[in-house]
């Protein structure tokens, strides 16, 4: 779309159709999401019930949280990061989805080089196989809504608590599929072989990344509740500096080695990667219990 988009209308379009679709997603936000955080609730039901009663009684420990400098710093943009260097499900998860995150943004890299380069498509048509992504992504959603009425089980027999571990059977399949269509990209994309192998190929790896995208943040909400916002930052902030920086390597990497031996390079790392999943599943709960964020339960 972007680049029919340049072609028809010129290359300012692009981030003016974003900024227009940015805007109207932040409207319907800001009017009609409800408010979810716990303390702000509470503050109004209290607030609520001392004006109703004239009981000065009702009171919430959040009316007494001041927003100053200090806590902006300390709270809001220290917190992320001491969690990041201090939190090692932070830390692994957010390299995990990070890690994904770059491969991703270098594989877009070799998509030019794959059907525009090698295979001699126009601008235009070179660019459809990116919808195999968003197929892809189509496929991963439908994924993740398989997997709640699991996940809600898992609540329901743990009293109604969050249960952050029975979010990780799909990233493992995500890795899994990643992991497949890094390797089956790299060696179909030689013009020789139909492209149709190539698309498909591309369409795992779009259902890959984003089952192991959404399951990391469901992982993180689940696993540190109220802090689940400076978990989340924390993992937004490592990702955005790897996925900005690992697709400077690409077309070099691509150009030198070709395009087969080095995706087979990041998909060997994401096969390394796969375990990580699995480490959680098993020491997850210990791990929590080490936490000082993480709230667990002992019944």
């Amino acid at each position: 779309i972007g680049s029919a988009l340049t072609v028809q209308l010129g290359f300012r379009w692009p981030s003016y159709i974003l900024a227009i679709w940015v805007f109207t997603i932040f409207v319907f936000a800001f009017f009609c999401l409800p408010e979810v955080y716990s303390p702000v609730l509470l503050k109004k039901k209290a607030q609520r019930l001392r004006k109703e009663t004239g009981d000065s009684r009702w009171h919430h420990p959040h009316e007494d949280v001041k927003l100053d400098a200090k806590s902006i710093v300390t709270k809001h943009l220290a917190r992320p990061i001491v969690m990041l260097t201090t939190e090692p499900m932070v830390t692994a998860i957010a390299f995990y989805a990070s890690f994904v995150y770059g491969l991703l943004y270098m594989t877009l890299e070799v998509f030019p080089i794959v059907f525009e380069q090698n295979r001699g498509w126009p601008l235009i048509t070179s660019t459809l196989p990116f919808l195999a992504l968003f197929v892809g992504v189509l496929f991963a959603v439908l994924i993740n809504l398989a997997n709640q009425p699991r996940y809600a089980r898992a609540v329901a027999a743990n009293n109604g608590r969050a249960v952050p571990e029975a979010r990780l059977p799909p990233m493992f399949l995500g890795g899994v599929l990643f992991t497949i269509g890094m390797f089956w990209f790299g060696w179909t994309a030689d013009p020789d072989i139909p492209w149709p192998s190539c698309v498909v190929a591309a369409g795992f790896i779009g259902a890959g990344f984003n089952i192991i995208f959404q399951q990391c943040i469901n992982f993180l909400v689940d696993t540190y509740s109220l802090y689940a916002a400076s978990a989340v930052s924390a993992n937004t902030f490592l990702r955005s500096l790897i996925a900005g920086g690992l697709p400077l390597a690409a077309r070099p990497m691509f150009n030198h080695l070709g395009v087969g031996p080095a995706m087979s390079i990041l998909g060997g790392v994401a096969a390394l990667a796969l375990p990580v999943p699995l480490i959680f599943m098993r020491y997850g709960l210990k791990l929590r219990k080490m936490s000082k964020f993480a709230p667990v339960h002992e019944d």
